[in-house]
């Protein structure tokens, strides 16, 4: 997990510096389009020029060729002036009108020779212009054109610095993507390991619930055969259903009794707020009792108002004591809550209180409606706070006689069935959202009052910040009262819910009832400190959670010894049955030993009669009839020794009789006997064994079990951030892709169009060399002409 972590961080980083270079690619972007434009527009304007230029020069060559044209004809203008000099000197003494009109031809040449001169002198100032413009522009183009290569040197720069820093980001995550696929194989490897352990584990786990069934199954025939008595079949002995103390419902009582104590608190401090402000309100509007006395209805509505902590701060102090007398020790229910009544009858009380200023309330509204400066608006949101008022306290009404209604139990014994209850409860619910969306309306409307009495003349400040706090009470009320709907409809379940009942019965519980329950609990409670006292101390709670760690770590190792403990315990079976066969055999030989020890001890007493016998022969010869006669009379029951049955308490066995001693069957018999009974003790030990390994079993497979769901967690979560982190790579592979692609298409654009311009530079340098060239042989032939 660190080294995802590890990941995940390097990656943020990375996605961090991808956001800034796709920033600076923006303005590189933006850059190389601003360049492009500019010289695109460039071009242009060197189009422009070149136009230009050419013009220029066909109107240079225009105005050469006009120029020597002009030249050949001043030429032969003045060839012909001398000619017309030296016919003028030979023919002076002709006639006057040839002179006349070999001067007027001369006044025309010489006007068409100013002229010429004239435009020849404007022609070579607009040439020197054009020069000079030529040049100038050639300077800045120069300017611009060093600018445009040390910005295009720049962006290269830039773009190869770019290059080398997407190389080392590509090989970098070229490294991350091999290391996390080396992680995902290694992770799946562990998934594949975990779906083998996973099934070996469910496979053990339905081993053992088959067990447990079986064992179920076999303790509920035992209970159902072996416990047949079971009070709450007979309706005679319900005096010994007893409930059990429900700790959690006591607890959970406790808690909802504190939440609504806080309530409670709130919506007194509320209520003692607005009947304090209210009364304020009194003594200023419409009159101010400063200035001049208020009416006595107002008076006498203001006395009452003042005597409101009296009705209201019981209800705080009834609720506080019922709350202290639900502790863990206590039964709560309907009919044990004795403190309910009292805070009943003080709730009671109120209600009357809010009936008693009630027609005060709308008769102030009145005198407030009479007032020369209230308006029609006005008047309409005074009716509707006196019909606001009366609906409050109507709820009021409703709630404490549902309140006396749930009070009425602790009084009385069989007052109210658990179906009215919840009935009853439910209205409750009801009546609390009523009075919420009653004070609530009754705020809004109060609000709206406010705002119009603001637009008054006669509105004071005393008044605004009565107004003010009375609106901030009636805000609060509003609140409190929606807290305490909403947490009574929540809570409404356990308040309908029966936390106590005899078993099998559907009838409440009465008080003799919980004083037996109390006392049963506390029997129970000394019961169980006395077992503890006297038990040995239990294992501590951290040696049992590393015991557990330890039990749960070591399972791997566990199904090897599992196995090897199967096999040891089936040589162990064998070798129990070859022992009981053994021992039946020793405890026989053992028999056929005190038999044979039997007859021999028979027979060396015979023996010794006999040499007695041989010494006293007449009595001897008096006993050999006596002896025939027993043995005449053993013959016949010799042939019944095959047929005799001997019955004890282990079973019948078929005996033949014989001379030995009549306890051998007897001493057989105790021998058989205490023979099964060690064999029954051992089965009953073996069966205790094999008891305790199936709850180590359970316990050990319910251990496995949690294991595998947390594996399945930790396998989904890894496989999902796994997935994530392909999406990520891939889609970095994708950008890094397209940006490369970008930037490599701008570079080749760059390049391109850094070729074109140094073409252009190259036309516009040999062009103005030539321009030059051509310049310099046009001053050349002026100056010469």
């Amino acid at each position: 997990m660190a080294n995802v972590t590890d990941l995940q961080t390097k990656y943020s980083k990375l996605a961090q510096e991808y956001s800034k270079l796709r920033a600076q690619n923006q303005v590189l972007k933006k850059g190389v389009v601003d360049e492009q434009a500019n010289s695109a527009s460039f071009k242009e304007q060197l189009k422009q020029r070149d136009q230009s230029l050419r013009k220029q020069e066909q109107e240079m060559d225009s105005l050469s060729f006009r120029n020597q044209q002009l030249a050949k004809r001043v030429e032969l203008l003045q060839e012909e002036l001398a000619v017309s000099e030296a016919k003028g000197k030979k023919g002076k003494s002709k006639a006057d009108s040839p002179s006349q009109h070999g001067l007027e031809t001369q006044c025309v040449f010489d006007e068409d020779l100013q002229k010429k001169i004239e435009e020849n002198e404007r022609l070579h100032i607009q040439f020197y212009e054009a020069g000079e413009q030529h040049s100038r522009q050639e300077s800045e183009l120069k300017a611009r054109l060093q600018e445009l290569e040390k910005d295009s040197e720049q962006h290269q720069a830039v773009v190869g610095g770019l290059a080398t820093k997407y190389m080392d980001t590509i090989e970098r995550l070229q490294s991350d993507k091999a290391r996390l696929e080396i992680k995902s194989q290694t992770l799946e490897r562990e998934a594949k390991e975990c779906r083998m352990r996973t099934e070996e584990c469910q496979q053990q786990l339905r081993l053992s619930q088959s067990e447990l069934n079986r064992q179920v199954k076999q303790s509920s025939s035992v209970i159902q055969e072996k416990v047949p008595f079971n009070d709450t079949k007979l309706i005679g002995y319900n005096s010994l259903n007893v409930p059990p103390h429900n700790r959690r419902h006591q607890l959970k009582a406790r808690d909802v009794a504190g939440q609504a104590l806080s309530f409670i608190q709130d919506l007194v401090a509320a209520l003692l707020n607005f009947h304090s402000y209210t009364e304020q309100r009194v003594h200023i509007y419409p009159l101010d009792s400063s200035i001049e006395p208020i009416s006595p209805l107002n008076q006498k509505f203001s006395q009452y108002l003042h005597e409101n902590a009296a009705y209201v701060r019981p209800l705080e102090d009834s609720f506080l004591h019922l709350h202290q007398s639900i502790t863990e020790d206590t039964v709560t229910v309907l009919e044990t809550v004795v403190k309910l009544k009292s805070f009943a009858d003080h709730f009671s009380s109120y209600t009357h209180f809010l009936q008693k200023i009630l027609p005060y309330q709308l008769k102030s509204l009145e005198e407030e409606c009479d007032t020369p400066l209230c308006s029609a608006v006005l008047t309409v949101k005074n009716q509707e706070l006196q019909s606001d008022m009366k609906r409050v306290t109507s709820v009021f009404a409703k709630m404490q006689s549902y309140i006396n209604l749930l009070a009425l139990p602790s009084v009385r014994q069989d007052a109210m069935p658990q179906s009215s209850a919840s009935a009853v409860f439910t209205q409750l619910a009801a009546c609390l959202h009523s009075l919420h969306d009653a004070i609530k309306d009754m705020s809004k409307h109060y609000n709206q009052k406010a705002s119009l009495e603001q637009e008054l003349p006669t509105i004071t400040q005393k008044l605004c910040t009565t107004t003010e706090c009375l609106l901030g009470s009636l805000g609060s009320l509003t609140s409190s009262t929606g807290k305490i709907a909403t947490f009574f409809s929540n809570n409404l379940d356990f308040f309908t819910s029966s936390g106590y009942s005899p078993r099998g019965s559907t009838l409440a519980l009465n008080p003799l009832q919980a004083e037996s329950m109390l006392a049963n609990k506390k029997k129970a409670a000394a019961y169980i400190s006395a077992v503890k006292k006297a038990r040995p101390q239990s294992v501590p709670y951290n040696d049992a959670l590393s015991n557990r760690r330890v039990l749960t770590s070591s399972t791997e190792s566990r199904e090897g010894l599992s196995q090897q403990v199967q096999q040891s315990q089936d040589k162990i079976a064998r070798l129990e049955q070859e022992k009981e066969h053994w021992l039946l055999e020793a405890q026989l030989g053992k028999v056929r030993l005190e038999k044979e020890n039997q007859r021999i001890a028979d027979l060396e007493a015979q023996l010794a009669a006999a040499q007695g016998g041989s010494l006293n022969s007449p009595p001897a010869a008096a006993s050999t009839p006596v002896q025939s006669q027993e043995e005449a009379e053993m013959e016949p029951s010799a042939g019944e020794r095959e047929a005799t049955l001997c019955t004890s308490l282990v079973g019948m066995l078929c005996i033949t009789p014989s001379v030995e001693h009549v306890g051998d069957e007897e001493s057989r018999e105790t021998l058989i006997k205490t023979h099964y009974m060690a064999r029954v003790g051992e089965l009953t030990t073996q069966l205790q064994i094999s008891d305790s390994k199936a709850v180590h079993f359970h316990s050990e497979c319910r251990a496995l079990a949690k294991r595998l769901a947390i594996a399945e967690k930790s396998r989904e979560t890894l496989t999902e951030e796994i997935k994530l982190a392909t999406q990520k790579i891939t889609r970095l592979q994708d950008d890094l892709a397209t940006t490369k692609r970008s930037y490599e298409d701008q570079l080749s654009m760059m390049s391109d169009h850094l070729c074109s311009m140094n073409e252009t530079l190259s036309k516009q340098r040999e062009e103005i060399d030539t321009l030059k060239l051509g310049s310099k042989g046009n001053a050349k032939k002026n100056k010469g002409r």
